[in-house]
C-alpha cells in the first residue's frame, strides 16, 4: 500500500487562463448597450427637438393670427365702419341740418378712435408691423384729411348756406373719401395676406408636431426592436449554445470543447469553463489510473491477507506444537535426571519451560490480534452484558486472588461482535487487576449516552498511567515495567484498541482528574439504532 499511493493525493484545481475573445466577441454586453443607447438618445433628442420647436412654432403661428392678425382685421372692419358712419352722418347733416346726424358723426369719431388706438396697440406684435404701421398712419392721415376738407367744413357752413353746404363740398367728399378707401382697401388687403400667412404656417406647424410625433414613436419602436435583437444576438443566441455545449459534457461528452465567440464576458467565461472541463477531465484521468491502481493494489492485498491467514493457520498449528515439545521434554528431563542436577542446571530448565510458555502465549496473544476484523468477526445487536458476564467469568481465579470488587452501569445494547466484546472486558479489567496497588481492586464499569454512540469507562483504584504515556501504551509490545515486575506480551491494549476501532469507535486514557488515583480508559461503541 506505499510506494506509488502519493500519487493519487489530491492537488489544487489551477485553470489556466482563458485567451481574449476575437471579432465582436471582444465588445462586452454593456458596450452593445451603451451604443445603441447613444444612438437611441440621438433619435431621441432630435426628434424631442424637431417636436419643441414645432409645438413652438405652432404656438406662435396661433398667437400671430389668433391674438395679433384676426383682432387687428376686426379693428379696420371698426374703423371702415366708424369711417361710413361718419360719411353718412355729414351727408345727412347737411342736408336736414339735424342734430342728431350731427351727434352720430361725433359718435363715429369716438368708435374710429377707440378702434385706431386698439390697432396701432396691435402693430409692435403684428408680423410686418413695418409696412403695417405705414399703412395705419396712411389711414389714419386720409381720414384726419377727409374730415378737415370735407366733414369739418360741411359742419361749419350747414348754420349759413343749409343745404347748399353738401353740394358744395360734394367733389372734396368724392375725392377724399376715395383715397380714405384705398387706404383701408390696402390694409385689409395686407392683413388677409397676414391671415391667410399665419393660417398656412399654424397648418405648417401641425404637420411638423404630427410629423415629430410619428418620429417618436418610430424611435421607440427602433429602439425596442434593436434591444430585442442585442438581447438575442449578444445574450440569449451565445448564452443557448453555451448551455447545449455545457449539456453535452454533462451528458458524457467530456472531448466536446466550450467556446462562445461573443459577447466578451460569455466568451471569456466559455473559456474558463473549458479550461476547468480541460483540467478536471485531466485529473479523472488521472484518477481513474490511481484507482486502476488501487484496485490492483487491492487484489495483492487480499493474496497478501489470504497468505497472512494461511501463516496464522501454520502459527496456530504448527509453531506451537515445537514449543509445546520442548516445554514437554525439558520437563522429563528435570523429572528423569532431578537426582544428577544441580540447583543452576534446575534454573536452566526452569528458564527453558518459562520461554517456551511465554512464547505460546506471544503467540496467542498475536493470533487474536490478526483476527480482529477478519472472518468471523461480524456483528450483530448484543446486550453488552452478555460479553461483561463471559469476560468475568473467565477472570473467576484473579478476581478471588486479589479479592476486588467489579461493579458497574446497566448496560446497553450495542452493535458488537461478542466473542471481541468479551476479549474487549476480559483484556481491561484484568489490567485493573494486575496494575493494582496495595488496597484491594476496585473496578468499575461506566456507561453514558453520547449521541449516536455508547461512552464505556473502565475505572480502577491502581497503581496509574503517567499522562506523557498517554499515546504509547496503545502499541503494540509496548510496555512501561519490566516482564519480572508484571508479567505480559505487550499486546492487551493494542489488541483493546483494534476491537474498538473496528467497531467504528475509539479508545483513550481519561487524563482530565490527574489529582484522581488509579486509572480510567473509555471507549466508545455504535448503538445501532435503525433511526441514528
Amino acid at each position: 500500500m506505499t510506494g506509488r499511493s502519493g500519487d493519487a493525493s489530491p492537488r489544487p484545481l489551477s485553470v489556466p487562463d482563458a485567451g481574449p475573445p476575437g471579432r465582436f466577441g471582444r465588445l462586452p454586453v454593456r458596450r452593445w448597450f451603451l451604443f445603441s443607447g447613444i444612438g437611441i438618445a440621438l433619435v431621441f433628442m432630435i426628434s424631442s427637438a424637431v417636436t419643441i420647436n414645432a409645438i413652438e412654432e405652432t404656438r406662435q403661428a396661433r398667437e400671430a393670427l389668433v391674438d395679433v392678425v384676426d383682432p387687428a382685421a376686426l379693428r379696420t372692419l371698426e374703423i371702415s365702419n366708424a369711417l361710413t358712419s361718419q360719411e353718412s352722418s355729414v351727408r345727412a347733416y347737411g342736408r336736414t341740418n339735424d342734430d342728431a346726424s350731427l351727434a352720430a358723426y361725433r359718435d363715429a369719431i369716438a368708435a374710429e378712435n377707440v378702434a385706431m388706438a386698439a390697432l396701432v396697440a396691435l402693430i409692435p406684435r403684428m408680423p410686418e408691423r413695418e409696412t403695417v404701421g405705414v399703412e395705419v398712419d396712411r389711414l389714419r392721415s386720409t381720414g384726419q384729411d377727409w374730415r378737415r376738407d370735407y366733414a369739418e367744413r360741411v359742419i361749419v357752413a350747414v348754420p349759413v348756406l343749409k343745404n347748399e353746404a353738401a353740394r358744395e363740398n360734394a367733389a372734396v367728399n368724392a375725392a377724399r373719401f376715395n383715397e380714405v378707401r384705398a387706404s383701408l382697401t390696402t390694409l385689409q388687403e395686407h392683413l388677409n395676406r397676414l391671415h391667410d400667412n399665419g393660417t398656412a404656417r399654424f397648418d405648417a406647424g401641425w404637420q411638423a408636431l404630427y410629423i415629430a410625433l410619428i418620429g417618436v414613436a418610430v424611435a421607440l419602436l427602433v429602439a425596442g426592436v434593436a434591444a430585442v435583437l442585442i438581447v438575442r444576438h449578444a445574450v440569449l443566441r451565445p448564452l443557448a449554445e453555451l448551455t447545449d455545449q455545457v449539456r453535452a459534457v454533462s451528458q458524457g461528452d467530456f472531448d466536446h470543447r466550450l467556446a462562445v465567440e461573443r459577447p466578451a464576458e460569455l466568451a471569456e467565461l466559455s473559456g474558463h469553463v473549458d479550461a476547468m472541463r480541460r483540467r478536471i477531465l485531466s485529473e479523472w484521468r488521472r484518477a481513474s489510473e490511481t484507482q486502476r491502481k488501487l484496485e490492483d493494489q487491492a487484489t495483492e492485498l487480499k493474496r497478501s491477507n489470504a497468505e497472512l491467514e494461511q501463516f496464522a493457520y501454520v502459527a496456530s498449528h504448527d509453531l506451537q506444537e515445537p514449543l509445546r515439545k520442548v516445554a514437554s521434554f525439558t520437563r522429563m528431563l528435570e523429572q528423569r535426571y532431578a537426582g544428577q542436577l544441580d540447583e543452576r542446571a534446575k534454573q536452566y530448565i526452569s528458564f527453558s519451560v518459562d520461554g517456551a510458555k511465554r512464547m505460546q502465549l506471544l503467540i496467542n496473544d498475536l493470533l487474536d490480534f490478526s483476527r480482529v476484523g477478519r472472518a468471523g468477526g461480524e456483528r450483530v445487536m448484543i446486550d453488552s452484558a452478555v460479553p461483561f458476564k463471559a469476560a468475568m467469568h473467565n477472570l473467576d481465579a484473579p478476581i478471588e486472588d486479589a479479592g476486588a470488587t467489579v461493579t458497574h452501569d446497566e448496560l446497553p445494547e450495542v452493535h458488537g461482535n461478542r466473542a471481541q466484546l468479551t476479549q474487549l472486558f476480559q483484556n481491561l479489567i484484568g489490567n485493573a487487576i494486575k496494575f493494582r496497588g496495595q488496597d484491594p481492586p476496585e473496578i468499575h464499569i461506566g456507561v453514558r449516552r453520547d449521541g449516536d454512540m455508547w461512552e464505556f469507562s473502565c475505572t480502577d483504584n491502581g497503581i496509574g498511567i503517567d499522562g506523557k504515556y498517554t499515546d504509547r501504551i496503545f502499541l503494540i509490545f509496548q510496555r512501561l515495567h519490566s516482564r519480572d515486575a508484571y508479567a505480559g506480551t505487550g499486546i492487551g491494549l493494542a489488541l483493546c484498541k483494534k476491537i474498538v476501532e473496528y467497531h467504528g469507535g475509539r479508545i483513550w486514557l481519561d487524563t482530565d482528574r490527574p489529582d484522581r488515583p488509579g486509572t480510567t480508559f473509555r471507549w466508545t461503541l455504535p448503538t445501532g439504532d435503525p433511526d441514528e
